[in-house]
C-alpha cells in the first residue's frame, strides 16, 4: 500500500510540474537487452566517383563534405588507367580469362594506385545487340572478378556492347580496336 501511494504521489508532482513520464515501482525496473543483427555500415563509390553512406534502413547520402555551389559533393577524378584488346584475354565469343591474360591483369591490379575501379567491357559490331550487350558485361564482369581476387576495390561494372566505338566497325582493324575492356581508376 505504501508503494502505490509513493508511485502515486511521484506520478502527481510529475504532473503538476508539467512534465510526462512514466514512474515504475523498482520490483518492475529491470534492463532488458534487445539481441538483433549486427549492422555494418556500407560505404561505397558511384560511377562518377562520389562516395555514400547507406544505412541499413535504406537511407544514403554523400560522405565528402565538400560541396559545389550548386549543393553537389566534389567527387574523385575518373581517369581512363587501362584499355585491354579482349583478344589478348578472351577467345572468341568467350568470357573467361586465359591464364596469361589472369596474370598481366594481376600485375596491372597489383601495380595500380587507384582508389577504386569501374571496369567496362565493349564489343564490336559482328553479332546482335542484345548478344554483345550481355558478352560486354560478362567480359567487365570476369575482370572484375580477377581485380576483387587481387584485392582491389570495384565500384561497378558495366558493358556498353557496341555502342561505344573507338572506331568504325566496317573494317576488321576497327573492329579490332572495338573489342576492349577499359578500366577507370578513381584517384
Amino acid at each position: 500500500m505504501i508503494k502505490a501511494f509513493r508511485t502515486a504521489m511521484a506520478c502527481a508532482v510529475v504532473s503538476a510540474l508539467g512534465m510526462t513520464a512514466f514512474v515504475q515501482p523498482a520490483a518492475a525496473q529491470q534492463t532488458a537487452t534487445v539481441k538483433g543483427e549486427r549492422y555494418i555500415p556500407t560505404i561505397w563509390i558511384d560511377p562518377d566517383g562520389c562516395e555514400h553512406w547507406v544505412m541499413d534502413d535504406g537511407a544514403e547520402g554523400y560522405m565528402t563534405p565538400h560541396l559545389t555551389s550548386k549543393g553537389l559533393p566534389v567527387c574523385r577524378d575518373l581517369n581512363l588507367c587501362g584499355t585491354v584488346n579482349t583478344d589478348q584475354l578472351f577467345k572468341t565469343d568467350s568470357y573467361r580469362i586465359s591464364a596469361a591474360g589472369r596474370q598481366r591483369l594481376q600485375q596491372f591490379f597489383a601495380s595500380a594506385s587507384a582508389r577504386a575501379f569501374v571496369i567496362v567491357g565493349h564489343t564490336d559490331s559482328r553479332a546482335s545487340d542484345a548478344y554483345n550487350m550481355r558478352l560486354s558485361f560478362n567480359r567487365a564482369n570476369a575482370v572484375a572478378k580477377v581485380a576483387a581476387a587481387s584485392g582491389v576495390q570495384v565500384s561497378d561494372v558495366r558493358g556498353f556492347g557496341e555502342r561505344m566505338p573507338l572506331a568504325s566497325n566496317s573494317t576488321a582493324a576497327g573492329m579490332q580496336k572495338n573489342r576492349r575492356v577499359e578500366i577507370l581508376c578513381f584517384q
